[in-house]
């Protein structure tokens, strides 16, 4: 048995959206065998645009029952059913969603006419239901109502129903691991088979293609699929409005990174929010006590005007200076990594040599304090990082010089580097960032094996 459901609401995202109107038609295959509908007081104000759209405004709904009215039937009209939708993980997790407010589990099996349709009716250059329902000559009344859609839905259905082979279909798509089951409804397999399971880039499309976000990943097709997963208000919008997937091949994560960065602050994809804000670096830096003793510090950009490197958060620079006194040997304390003591004794570090409590010669330790400078700023001059390159022919490189990120590019193996010169004709030029500095820098301090410093 199977409950074909269309809702309206008071907006189009799933969380603190609101039911204005619901239509369920039990159907047995061949027939209904009955059907409930009703208007729905959401007990908050409609918006113009959507009263524009169905034609339900404030007054309409004015005297309806609430959801927790008609809880019941709802309940009573989907248990034992499969539950099935055009778009259904909006209608099904609009529903789940209020029920779950009201302290009522709703848990159905669930079908996607979107997806079906696509699977058993390809070829369309539109899966919208007023448009294939054109197509397929399924009459249509009372467009963006409850009962008129669903109606046209169970159309559509006993139509999908049909068609041969749907019982193998209909196994498939009701996996709930399934491919099947998982994609958006507007984006057709072919662009999810297609995807490779390697590092890069990938972009979501919508139906103008345009990108609407931007994502690097070390396994493209896995990366992706886990957004389809994400049962968050955001994720679900954003992988409803995406009906066409492109990528582009790193072959290792820090040019992905780079890649990333890059093709968000060209593009400003409306779903990389996270990634638009501008987050000040920490400043790696040093000064010179009233003792003459060297310091090594960190703090935010802002203020720092000649920083010996610069870092994304204030815990990686902790950690890269808890690096730089192990291997130079430095004091805690005169690293900041020890604020308000008299004396060292970082509980990682341990006591230093006796600098901070008289027991070591300054000279000799601004000596190691210089050493260290040298080697934080050694990352300024010029130097390539080389990489995986995207195929066993290739490498990859990143190419700082004079101490700017100059971009990216994958050369062949065998090629010999003795200089810069030798790599600038297959790199592709890219804009200096405070991002891709702290990217790139990151990396080094992590992966100093992987640095071939050039003249």
């Amino acid at each position: 048995m199977y409950c074909i459901v269309d809702i309206e609401t008071t907006g189009n995202g799933i969380k603190g959206n609101k039911i204005t109107e619901i239509a369920i038609f039990k159907f047995d295959g061949n027939q209904i065998v009955e059907e409930f509908t009703s208007l729905v007081n959401p007990e908050c104000e409609i918006p113009p645009f959507i009263t524009g759209l169905t034609g339900i405004d404030n007054d309409t709904v004015r005297n309806a029952p609430r959801l927790k009215e008609i809880s019941e039937d709802i309940l009573r009209m989907t248990k034992d059913c499969i539950f099935v939708a055009h778009s259904v993980n909006f209608d099904y997790n609009v529903i789940k969603n209020e029920l779950d407010q009201l302290g009522i589990s709703f848990i159905r099996k669930k079908l996607c006419t979107v997806r079906l349709s696509r699977d058993v009716f390809p070829g369309y250059r539109s899966y919208s239901l007023g448009k294939l329902c054109s197509s397929l000559g399924i009459p249509l009344e009372n467009r963006h109502r409850a009962r008129g859609d669903a109606h046209a839905t169970v159309l559509l259905f006993s139509k999908i129903l049909h068609t041969k082979g749907i019982d193998i279909t209909l196994k498939k798509f009701l996996n709930a691991r399934s491919q099947e089951a998982t994609l958006p409804p507007s984006l057709p397999k072919t662009q999810y088979v297609r995807l490779p399971q390697k590092p890069g880039v990938y972009y979501f499309k919508n139906d103008k293609g345009e990108v609407i976000y931007t994502g690097k990943a070390k396994n493209i097709k896995k990366r992706v699929l886990s957004h389809f997963y994400d049962k968050s208000e955001k994720e679900i919008k954003m992988c409803r409005a995406t009906q066409g997937i492109d990528f582009e091949l790193s072959g290792n994560e820090l040019i992905a990174l780079l890649m990333e960065n890059q093709a968000i602050k060209k593009l400003f994809p409306i779903y990389n929010r996270a990634q638009k804000r501008k987050i000040p670096g920490i400043a790696i830096f040093s000064y010179e006590d009233r003792d003459g003793i060297l310091h090594l510090a960190f703090s935010k950009t802002n203020g720092v005007p000649q920083p010996l490197t610069t870092l994304y958060s204030v815990t990686e620079s902790r950690e890269f200076l808890e690096q730089i006194c192990r291997k130079f040997k430095l004091c805690a304390k005169y690293c900041h990594l020890q604020n308000g003591v008299t004396q060292c004794d970082h509980f990682r570090l341990g006591p230093c040599n006796g600098i901070c409590h008289g027991k070591e010669d300054i000279n000799k330790y601004n000596s190691k304090v210089i050493k260290a400078i040298e080697y934080i700023t050694a990352a300024r001059e010029n130097f390539i990082i080389k990489e995986e390159g995207r195929s066993s022919e290739e490498d990859a490189l990143v190419v700082v010089r004079d101490g700017l990120y100059c971009g990216y590019g994958f050369i062949p193996k065998d090629l010999q580097i003795s200089s810069l010169e030798d790599v600038m004709a297959y790199v592709t030029p890219q804009k200096e960032t405070l991002e891709a500095r702290r990217l790139i820098n990151s990396y080094a301090i992590r992966n100093q094996n992987k640095l071939l410093q050039l003249g």
